[in-house]
This record gives C-alpha cells, structure tokens and sequence, in this order.
C-alpha cells in the first residue's frame, strides 16, 4: 500500500446497514474538491454513500496497479486519459456502452470528440470525461504588437514570421519562444497536427520516419538553430513567470492550470500585455493533444449501477460548472462553456476553440515510455549530436523494441 493514501470521511449523517458504499478513487486536488460535490448527491441519491480515497499523482499508477494485482480496486476511479489503454489491456475495466446507451444524463455528442475518442479503445468505450486538459499559446501580445503584428499566428509560417521578428527586436539575450527541452508535450502538440499517425499497424511498430514527423521535427529544431528558443530545460529558467513578465521569451506553450496562475504571478503591470491563442498549424488552425482524465469503473466492482450513477451526477453541467469554480479544470462539455464564470473568462476562450481541434496521444499503453524516448532523442537533436533521418530512424528503433511485446501479444490473439 503506498504510504500517503489518504481516507477521506464524506458525510456526517447516520449511516444505514443496508446503504450501498461506492468507493472513489481520485488524484492530487480533485479529491480533495470533490468531496464538497458529495453531500448534494448522497441527499438526492439516500441509498448510496460515496467514500472517497485520495491519493497522489506521482503515487497513483503504482497504486492502482498493486490494487489490480491484489483484487482490491475501487468501484470507481479518475484515471489519466493515458491510462486507459494500458489498465484495458489488463482487462480490469467495464466496458461503459451498455450504461450508456440507457443515461438521460451523459449525451456523447455534447463532448469535445477527441477527448471522447481518448476513452474508446478498440471500439468500446471505457471511461467517461471528467475534466479536460490541452496545450496551446500564451503569449505577449504587447511584445508581438510592437514586432509589427496584430493577432496571433494561424499557420506556422506566420508562427515563423512572428518569431524572426520578435527574435530581431530582442536581441541576443532574450528569445522569441521558450519550449522546454525537459518536456516532450511542445513536440508531440506539432506532430498531432500530420496526417501520418505517430505509430503504425495498429500499434506495432513507430512511424517516425514518415515526412510529417519529419516535417514537424525539422520545424521544431530549427526554433532552436535560429536562436528563437533557448535550449534550455524547466530548470535552467529561474521562474517562468517572471521571466515571461520581463520578456526573456513572447511565446510558451502550455496548458489551462496557468492561467491561474499568470494571474497570480504576473505584477499588475503587465496583467494586460498577455493573452492565449489556439495553436497554429502547419497550413492554418491546429490541433493539439486530448489530454485530461476520466472516470472509469472497474469490472471487479459489485456496485456497478451505483457507481454509474455516482458518474451520471458528476458528469451533469451544473455540477462541472461547480467543480470548475473550485478547481480552474476545464469541463468537458460544450454545455458547460455558454455561461457563468468560464464563458466569462477570456484567457479560457482560446481553450475553448481549442478543444474542437484535439487528437488522441496513440492508445497503447507502452505510450509514456515512448514520449520519454521522444523527449530524450529530440535534445540530442537540438544538441546537433543527430541529423533529422538519423532522429527519425532511432525514434523507430527505440519505439519498435519498447512495442515488441505487443506485436507479441497481438500475434497471439490474432488482434488486428
């Protein structure tokens, strides 16, 4: 059992001997926030009492995969939409379309559909979107007006353009983007927006020499070659906040938890000189990547119609328009979006826009070990220790051995 699970008691009333206990395990500050949505759902719901478990991120999977191996799973859990794959191929989840297709309460096509399709796995569905997550641009706005431009970038060559411009005026000891080489999610965002998959045949093998991702990988370095971003990691800048304040970069991408936290961070002075903007792609409006995590019910729960409707109550609008209140995470609803404190927030607009345009990361569970791989040959790239196809050929290699169980696995089942 991981040391630091925390048992949280929900409710103060009386409890019957014939209440049905629907055990909820939930990550970092959800489950602490979440226990405030309980009270109004055990009142409408009497037979049901929820009891929520919180446990941290960094503690999460390993948990959950003791808790599979010991039979001891909760009923219901938030699972990074990442997960899914890997907790499906271990066959420890219920398949959720049968509830579905009887909820007057969940309707599909009211959901962002890439975030939707990051809990279909091989056509079944398994999870259902709680809180949404994606990248996209933060900006300064006055800095990329004072470069000669009004709007923000819808292609990558206007991208470019901008981040000469900018790169020109600053001189040679600020830059026009910072994209952390200790992060892989600014390179994985640009290859989403090829047509080519990042892996091929159904998951057997990596597809990083098709000339997309070559494409994308040349226009990721080439930031770096020209002096618009430093290569530098998270931990090489002091504050990102304040470095951004004081315009040592105009671009970051990065996701909607900073928002919050630019406008906590930022003086007063320049709370008005910054704004976020969907991505550009290569020929216009670009996706970005479906990121964010879901409720899913696990098939060893013997309070499975409790746990649905545990789900149905935390999936309605009302009660994600709460929960954003209390969190800042985006829901992902459209409904959810027309009104109240989100639909008045303007730093959340270009989330919104965003969200229509977002793609799956590959639904295989090896996926995380091959992002790292991603992440590490990508610096060596940037450090001119590999050309482009020579990047493109190891990223094949590495993702192709780290898949050769799956081949395996697949061969034997004769899966597609």
């Amino acid at each position: 059992m991981v040391i630091g699970a925390i048992l949280l008691a929900t409710g103060c009333s009386p409890r019957s001997a014939d209440q049905t206990v629907v055990r909820f395990w939930a990550m970092g500050r959800e489950g602490e926030v979440v226990t405030e949505l309980i009270p109004e759902f055990e009142r409408t719901h009497p037979g049901i009492r929820i009891s929520v478990q919180q446990l941290p991120w960094s503690a999460a999977h390993e948990k959950l995969l003791t808790a599979f191996a010991g039979d001891s799973t909760p009923d219901v859990c938030q699972l990074g939409n990442t997960w899914i794959p890997e907790f499906v191929a271990l066959h420890a989840l219920e398949p959720l379309d049968g509830r579905l297709a009887g909820s007057p309460t969940i309707d599909p096509h009211d959901y962002f559909p890439g975030i939707w399709d990051t809990n279909v796995v091989e056509g079944k569905l398994y999870g259902v979107p709680w809180y949404v997550d994606t990248r996209l641009l933060f900006y300064r706005r006055d800095l990329l007006a004072q470069a000669g431009f009004a709007a923000p970038p819808r292609s990558w060559n206007d991208w470019q353009q901008m981040l000469a411009a900018i790169k020109a005026r600053a001189g040679a000891d600020r830059y026009s983007i910072l994209l952390p080489l200790n992060e892989f999610e600014p390179l994985l965002v640009l290859a989403l927006q090829q047509d080519e998959p990042l892996l091929r045949d159904e998951g057997r093998f990596g597809n990083f020499e098709s000339p997309g991702f070559k494409r994308t990988l040349r226009f990721y370095v080439e930031m770096f070659q020209r002096g618009w971003a430093p290569p530098l990691t998270n931990a090489d800048v002091s504050n990102v906040w304040s470095e951004f304040a004081r315009g040592y970069f105009s671009f970051y991408i990065t996701g909607p938890w900073n928002i919050g936290e630019f406008k906590r961070r930022l003086p007063p002075e320049r709370q008005d000189s910054w704004m976020t903007a969907p991505l550009p792609g290569p020929d216009g409006a670009g996706p970005s990547i479906a990121g964010g995590s879901s409720f899913v019910v696990f098939g060893a729960s013997r309070v499975k119609t409790a746990a649905w409707q545990w789900i149905e109550y935390l999936s309605r609008p009302d009660v994600q328009s709460r929960f954003h209140a209390l969190t800042g995470d985006l829901p992902p609803r459209r409904a959810t979006w027309i009104e109240g404190r989100i639909a008045d927030d303007v730093y959340a607009r270009a989330f919104r826009d965003q969200l229509e345009r977002v793609k799956p990361a590959p639904k295989v569970p090896e996926w995380e070990r091959i992002a790292n791989e991603l992440r590490l040959v990508a610096e060596r790239t940037v450090h001119g220790q590999m050309s482009i196809d020579e990047a493109a050929a190891e990223l094949d290699a590495r993702a192709d051995r780290i898949l050769e169980k799956r081949r395996w696995i697949l061969s034997r089942r004769g899966g597609p």
